[in-house]
């Protein structure tokens, strides 16, 4: 086991009871080639050759001489149970009793299919433990649990609202986005953001944040990655990456890096159709790879594949990454000498489902060297197609060892086949605690960037007599947008009016709020866009900018607050003030109500270009306003 392994299973995984939480690690001590203890600065390759030959023929016994518990589970397996282990399915996290249709549909997958794992989506924190425990439980080889937590476990794990009323019923502690990261440019927050996500992920039973995204942002009019990224500045995406990812595997979990080769410049959302990248190999390992080469070297565990095509890297054949042997065998195994685990995007995803169908994506995935199928559309049909495979020889069943051993090992190093259950008693203790929320307000402080303010708009008095409205853009069902913002400028101008409008409201309603406008002292309007799947846009509606431009022809008082997509000015230029905050989380929407009143400091900084006009780097400073 490497270094950073040992240190992360050995000082944070305290194996206690039924309370182990486990993780996905890799460079496990192992007599498999390819395999093996990952070397000071990213280990060893794992080749073409290597992954023709067959771990149980190569593996050797523990140091008392008796075979490890992963090389004695490996040899009673049939044939269906090992493809089985290759399979992450969906698992949503809401209450299923037995009996339940969800329910035993997931009980099915276990116990006829042999699934090696969960991808964890939305719920409480507790009663997601509760449910992992429940299926833990029921499976005859312990599972390994990932989830999408890009910003800390509330991303999936944030709670839930209550109807009517909007009461925000808690969860996990929610960052402002990895953006928000990238406009603080400091590597400290970077790391104490992955230390929390991990403590709360692993309380709850979740082992493998799929995180950090290492896509390098350079194309403004991405519309699946955006504020996703860290940024458009290969080396600070590399060390702001590898800082989050070291705050993960410090702490009991194992980050897993994506979209592979680099899902930043495209137009186009995988979710919809194939995007394509035509770099040249030059660019691409400059831009694109050198994120990933950083992190693989400082010990990543995963790595996630993109369901992008780039020609460059395949000799020009331009199949998806995920189902590319010279992408994923090649490149990352071979040349970047990556050992852990590799994890398929979503294989329900149109670029590659419709492309390929379900059987063939699922079979060229293996074929291409990836250890872990994400999201099958049907797990059963997902099995089928691996054991066929093996048994006509398209695939040996060597090959299929190798990926079924390497998720073996990683569980016996954690001591699952002990332990796989988490303490719901300890949760309170360890998720959304007050001191993990200062920790998430920090990076929403410091990453509040001011991009104009002309006529000095900023600060804001606090006239309470002044009438303001406040719009606010939201998807319908982004219930919290504006919520905080809107409470805190209620507090200083009660005569307050609010109003929210989105995708489909009528024109109509802008001339109202256009009317009211000029009868303002002054105007907030808060834009919560941000990258939604299968949406395929990151833009606002024409009646927006409209009214936006509008604000600025009347000689409005007026500032708008972008909480998601910081490219929207070029959309309105001439804004009075423009304010980025990054994200629509609580945190978020804290700080920039502070920033307008001069009551925090803005530093931020753009870590990317905004054309025409604006360069990685650039940011109006403002120190808190001094009461006189």
């Amino acid at each position: 086991m490497s270094h950073r392994a040992t240190l992360s299973l050995r000082a944070h995984i305290p194996i206690v009871g039924a309370a182990l939480a486990f993780l996905l690690l890799p460079g496990c001590t192992s007599l498999i080639p390819g395999l093996g203890p990952r070397p000071e600065g990213g280990g060893g390759v794992a080749g073409a050759d290597t992954l023709a030959r067959s771990p149980a023929a190569t593996a050797g016994v523990g140091e008392s001489g008796a075979l490890s518990w992963a090389e004695t589970t490996l040899g009673s397996m049939t044939l269906r149970e090992k493809a089985g282990q290759l399979m992450m399915p969906f698992l949503i996290g809401d209450f299923s009793p037995v009996g339940s249709r969800s329910h035993d549909r997931m009980l099915e997958m276990i116990q006829e299919n042999g699934i090696g794992g969960v991808v964890m989506s939305v719920g409480t924190p507790s009663e997601v433990a509760v449910k992992l425990n429940h299926f833990q439980e029921r499976s005859r080889i312990p599972f390994l649990v990932a989830a999408d937590l890009e910003s800390g476990a509330g991303f999936r794990l944030q709670g839930a609202v209550f109807l009517p009323g909007t009461i925000d019923l808690g969860g996990a502690t929610r960052f402002p986005s990895f953006m928000a990261v990238g406009a603080t440019g400091d590597a400290r927050l970077a790391y104490q953001m992955g230390r929390v996500t991990a403590t709360e992920a692993r309380a709850v039973g979740i082992h493998v944040p799929f995180a950090p995204v290492l896509d390098v942002n350079d194309n403004p009019d991405n519309p699946i990655i955006n504020i996703r990224s860290l940024g458009e500045d290969p080396r600070a995406v590399a060390r702001l990456g590898t800082a989050f990812m070291r705050g993960i595997q410090d702490h009991g979990a194992d980050a897993t890096g994506k979209h592979f080769p680099g899902h930043g410049d495209t137009e186009t959302d995988s979710h919809l159709e194939l995007p394509v990248i035509r770099a040249d190999r030059a660019r691409l390992d400059s831009m694109e790879l050198f994120p990933f080469r950083q992190a693989i070297d400082a010990g990543m565990g995963g790595v996630m594949t993109a369901h992008i095509s780039v020609p460059a890297l395949d000799g020009g054949q331009g199949d998806p990454a995920t189902i590319s042997h010279d992408v994923l065998t090649g490149l990352l195994r071979g040349e970047m000498g990556f050992d852990g685990l590799i994890y398929t995007d979503a294989m329900d995803m149109y670029a590659i489902d419709r492309a390929y169908g379900r059987q063939e994506a699922t079979i060229r995935a293996v074929e291409a060297g990836a250890d872990v199928i994400l999201m099958p559309p049907d797990v059963g049909e997902a099995v089928a197609g691996i054991v066929e495979a093996v048994e006509s020889g398209r695939i040996t069943e060597a090959r299929l060892d190798q990926s079924v051993m390497r998720i073996l090992r990683l569980k016996e190093e954690l001591g699952l086949h002990e332990s796989r259950l988490v303490d719901v008693g300890e949760i309170p203790e360890k998720v959304g605690i007050p001191e993990h929320v200062e920790r998430a307000q920090e990076v929403a402080d410091r990453s509040i960037t001011l991009l104009r303010n002309d006529g000095g708009l900023l600060p804001l008095l606090g006239t309470r007599t002044a009438p303001v409205l406040s719009v606010t853009y939201r998807r319908p069902s982004d219930l919290m947008a504006g919520s905080v913002l809107n409470g805190r400028l209620r507090a200083t101008y009660p005569r307050l009016v609010t109003a929210e409008v989105e995708l489909d409201t009528d024109p109509e309603v802008y001339e109202a709020l256009l009317a009211r406008a000029r009868r303002s002292n002054l105007v907030v309007v808060s834009l919560h866009v941000t990258t939604v799947s299968y949406s395929g846009s990151v833009a606002v509606p024409e009646e927006v900018t409209d009214f936006i431009k509008e604000l600025a022809e009347a000689g409005v008082p007026h500032v708008v607050i972008s909480f998601g997509n910081p490219y929207l000015i070029r959309d309105f230029p001439d804004v009075q003030a423009y304010l980025l905050a990054w994200s629509g989380a609580a945190v978020s929407q804290r700080a920039a109500a502070r920033a307008l009143f001069g009551e925090l400091e803005i530093q931020g900084r753009l870590p990317i270009r905004i054309p025409p006009d604006y360069r990685v780097g650039d940011g109006i400073h403002f120190p808190v306003r001094r009461e006189r």
